[in-house]
């Protein structure tokens, strides 16, 4: 049996308790075909770590995440293959970092969107005008937004009905005009896509739900005719940062309005569709700009020293 089917085999073992493996199952299957298409007969330690550290600029927390993936398939297959080898935890060394994502300004979310309209043809134009404006406006994940059909918008309730991970859905309410966005864009794909074949809401040309990779090489051309750069020492910016840029401006408008930000930060999590608010939190420490407020809250909320000095 080849890779590709025990890799197969194993996906769907997993999925039927209840984990979706979107993004890291068309990992494993990539690793499956190479080893397929090498020759090579069941996983090794070496593969495995060569596959994981690519490309040249990978991260060090993404080597580790794409070699765990590696690990828990060979964990799988050694019960079939004795010559399987699993790569034992601890390989990649190095702690773990999630790098500051990119803060979209204003202008340059308005800019993106203007970009996204001279693409030529005119459904693709269309729809990441209107994809980068929900990620922009409600903050739902990439992912969650090309998974959407039809019906799970209601622009007259202005909302939009998001299944997130672990197959969990939350009710997101959008904004009035992000909502007659919607439905005008809905107006105009079915203008321009006649016979869809999928009930995706996002269409690509041929009437196909609109799949990341696709997304994800039209917005870096987008990123160069909108003038945005990587800054140095910093990541280049990623479609997924208009996700933190939703969460980041949220925070920073209750800030600046003098509100308890504590207290609201579950509501955030919740419309985010975090686990925890802990997962929120991380916001808090990845923007100079939020840790520059949560620290003026506190000295403001600090009583007075008067100069005397405290003893422990």
């Amino acid at each position: 049996m080849s890779i590709r089917a025990r890799a197969e085999q194993y996906l769907a073992m997993r999925r039927t308790l209840g984990f979706t493996l979107r993004g890291d199952g068309r990992s494993l299957l990539e690793f499956a075909d190479r080893l397929d298409r090498t020759g090579q007969p069941t996983v090794t330690v070496a593969a495995a770590v060569a596959w994981a550290s690519e490309p040249d600029d990978i991260t060090a927390a993404r080597k580790r995440q794409r070699l765990a993936i590696v690990r828990g398939f060979a964990r799988y297959l050694a019960a079939f293959d004795p010559d399987c080898q699993v790569p034992p935890p601890g390989l990649l060394p190095g702690r773990a970092h999630q790098p500051t994502p990119y803060h979209y300004s204003g202008e340059e979310v308005a800019a993106l969107v203007h970009a996204a309209g001279t693409i030529a043809a005119p459904l693709p134009a269309a729809t990441m005008q209107a994809l980068i404006s929900l990620l922009a406006a409600s903050g739902v994940r990439v992912g969650e937004a090309l998974a959407l059909n039809r019906d799970d918008i209601d622009p007259h309730a202005a909302a939009v009905t998001v299944t997130g991970k672990n197959d969990q859905t939350r009710l997101v309410p959008l904004h009035p005009t992000t909502a007659r966005m919607l439905a005008a864009y809905a107006v105009r794909r079915d203008r321009l896509c006649l016979t869809p074949v999928s009930p995706g809401f996002f269409l690509t040309g041929t009437g196909r739900r609109v799949q990341y990779r696709g997304v994800h090489q039209i917005f870096t051309r987008l990123l160069a005719a909108a003038d945005i750069h990587t800054r140095p020492g910093r990541r280049r910016p990623r479609i997924h940062d208009l996700r933190h840029t939703f969460a980041v401006d949220v925070l920073i408008d209750w800030y600046s309005a003098d509100l308890d930000v504590s207290a609201r930060l579950p509501v955030l999590s919740a419309f985010l569709g975090h686990n925890s608010p802990e997962a929120t939190y991380w916001y808090l420490q990845a923007t100079p700009q939020l840790l520059a407020l949560a620290a003026r809250r506190l000295d403001a909320a600090a009583p007075p020293n008067h100069g005397e000095v405290t003893r422990p």
